[in-house]
């Protein structure tokens, strides 16, 4: 089994740059960087990752390119890109040339616009994604779920993945709305979801295995075993559990799974997605 961990961080800290790092998140308020990932995902049995954008310009995209042309187990690349540039066309057929370079993210969660993602410049960039064969990851908190609707169902060729189940509630254990929301998405065949970033939105010091199962549950009878794939989102999940918790709380839940669900959820899918 090729275990593909599909959404991990590397970054040079700035604190201008990461104020979003707090001061309840000192164990990620430094640098991070392939050598500390290597021993980790060996540690873990994971065969490789990818790289997804912290910030938002164009240095970020080839920070993470010169990582990945060095560091064979970083297979893949999801990057940042303007994708309201007038000359996006041409960007994306010079970032052609990066192999490793799969599709690219925008920090759509801190848009102060939740419909940002609508917005005519924004969709006639997601729109340019397909010709290049590029996915787009959707970082969005629940509220925007019915916008991430509506924008798959615009494009129902180009291929989507959510990244962290959408960030559900829960520490506050809320899921009806959520819950909606997201099999509302998840009923777009181009849609895909990772299972990742859940430690970081539950109690960070008291969290259960058990308070993960509803939502769980929820993501699997939603987009079906071969539309979910694992991400351990590290660093962040360093302040809730770490790589170990992370690793625990998944292995727990998907043990129940038949072997080549298993095989789709730890890499499979990811390989499929991502063109790894």
């Amino acid at each position: 089994m090729l275990k593909i961990d599909s959404h991990q961080h590397f970054w040079i800290f700035d604190p201008v740059r990461d104020s979003w790092i707090n001061d309840q998140m000192l164990a990620i308020k430094r640098d991070f960087s392939p050598v500390d990932l290597l021993p980790v995902l060996q540690q873990h049995g994971i065969d490789g990752c990818v790289s997804v954008q912290a910030s938002q310009t164009d240095d970020e995209t080839m920070f993470l390119l010169d990582h990945a042309a060095a560091n064979p187990f970083v297979k893949g690349v999801v990057g940042w890109v303007n994708l309201k540039a007038d000359d996006l066309d041409e960007q994306l057929q010079q970032y052609k040339k990066y192999d490793k370079l799969k599709g690219f993210r925008h920090v759509l969660q801190s848009e102060p616009d939740d419909q940002y993602m609508l917005q005519p410049a924004f969709q006639k960039g997601i729109g340019m994604l397909e010709k290049y064969g590029y996915t787009y990851d959707i970082l969005i908190f629940p509220q925007h779920l019915p916008f991430a609707d509506q924008l798959a169902d615009n494009f129902p060729n180009q291929k989507f993945v959510v990244d962290h189940l959408a960030k559900p509630h829960i520490k506050d254990q809320q899921i009806s709305d959520w819950k909606r929301d997201i099999e509302a998405l998840a009923k777009h065949e181009n849609v895909f979801c990772k299972i990742s970033g859940m430690l970081t939105e539950a109690d960070w010091g008291n969290w259960k295995p058990e308070d993960f199962t509803p939502y769980l549950d929820v993501i699997f009878n939603a987009f079906g075993s071969n539309r979910v794939m694992f991400g351990s989102d590290w660093p962040v999940c360093l302040v809730a559990g770490g790589y170990e918790g992370t690793r625990q709380v998944t292995q727990s839940y998907t043990s129940k799974l038949s072997v080549t669900e298993q095989e789709q959820f730890w890499g499979g899918n990811a390989i499929s997605f991502y063109n790894l």
